[in-house]
């Protein structure tokens, strides 16, 4: 059950929550045969966004220590204090 129309899910709502969530297989939702969305189990969602956080983190730190290697000047902490209202 990995593909389904629109019209079988809402006619088979429970089937398609319970493959979700048993098999932890997402089931893609189509409309006139192109994907469109996809029900998958909240635990798994959870688990993707904070993946995707954590590499977004780390691509965030490559990207600043590429600067300072590069020259950029670093920006001292009470600015930073003081951009974020901590100061």
């Amino acid at each position: 059950m990995t593909d389904m129309s629109v019209t079988d899910a809402r006619a088979r709502l429970a089937d398609v929550v319970d493959a979700a969530r048993v098999a932890h297989d997402p089931v893609y939702l189509t409309r006139r045969g192109k994907r469109i969305a996809a029900v998958i189990d909240a635990d798994d969602l959870d688990r993707l966004i904070e993946a995707a956080e954590d590499l977004a983190d780390i691509e965030s730190a490559r990207a600043a220590r590429a600067e300072v290697a590069a020259g950029a000047t670093a920006v001292p902490w009470e600015q930073v204090k003081a951009d974020l209202g901590l100061a």
